[in-house]
């Protein structure tokens, strides 16, 4: 299976052709599962992959903007002072800069695609409460349902707050409990009754079901899309 490492661009050794190859081979390997259906953790991989060349490419074009310049020429008759920049790459950082301007483009298009998939799998979904929703909904249990499998998975959940100095973020930490058939007995309401008499920790908890009209891969794509579709529901709704 094809990886890139964290460290892909500047270990081992530095060369065009060498790297293009791995990069080329990574996203071989990317394009397949998306092909497969199948989003993480490819796609997390690959966000964090253009991140951190994008965050190289914007560093170095600032180190390069700062770097001091020394005069070139003084021309007293236009009164102008002309500088030249003291910074010149060696050859092992233009060999690197020949790489990420290759590997960005072929990441956003793989991105593109990423998101494509994503947006797909997403279009296919819908969320909404079982039963009356408690005021704290921090946690408690979704279902999710893949209607063509006519199988519903049970899910404990807690939504996490957590903050950096620019951005507040929320996610989602699960354990699956069990599974069962659909059927016309089996209603979401009586599954929830049936958790609250098994869980007395949890005498009125929220409970929502996340439904897809389509199958996909449970674990790489159904899962990780619900939770982050569950977050956003909960967050939006304020509930």
């Amino acid at each position: 299976m094809a990886t890139l490492n964290q460290n892909w661009l500047t270990e081992g050794l530095i060369d065009f052709e060498y790297k293009r190859y791995l990069l080329l081979a990574y996203l071989q390997e990317t394009s397949k599962h998306f092909d497969e259906k199948k989003l993480y953790p490819k796609l997390s991989e690959l966000v964090e992959h253009y991140r951190n060349l994008k965050i190289f490419s914007e560093r170095k074009q600032s180190a390069v903007s700062d770097f001091p310049k020394e005069i070139s020429r003084l021309d007293f008759e236009q009164f102008k002072v002309e500088y030249r920049q003291m910074f010149e790459d060696d050859e092992l950082l233009k060999e690197i800069d020949n790489i990420v301007e290759f590997a960005l483009p072929e990441m956003e298009k793989q991105l593109g695609l990423g998101k494509e998939l994503f947006e797909e799998v997403e279009d296919k979904l819908a969320v909404f409460p079982v039963g009356i929703l408690p005021l704290r909904n921090e946690e408690g249990y979704f279902f999710l349902s893949d209607f063509p499998k006519r199988l519903v998975s049970v899910y404990y959940y807690m939504l996490s707050v957590f903050e950096n100095m620019e951005e507040k973020f929320r996610g989602l930490h699960t354990k699956f409990l069990f599974s069962y058939d659909i059927s016309v007995s089996q209603s979401y309401e009586s599954v929830k009754y049936k958790l609250i008499e098994q869980h007395r920790q949890l005498p009125n908890p929220a409970t929502y079901a996340v439904e897809f009209k389509h199958s996909y891969p449970l674990p790489e794509t159904m899962l990780p899309v619900a939770k982050r579709s569950l977050v956003r529901y909960i967050t939006v709704s304020g509930r």
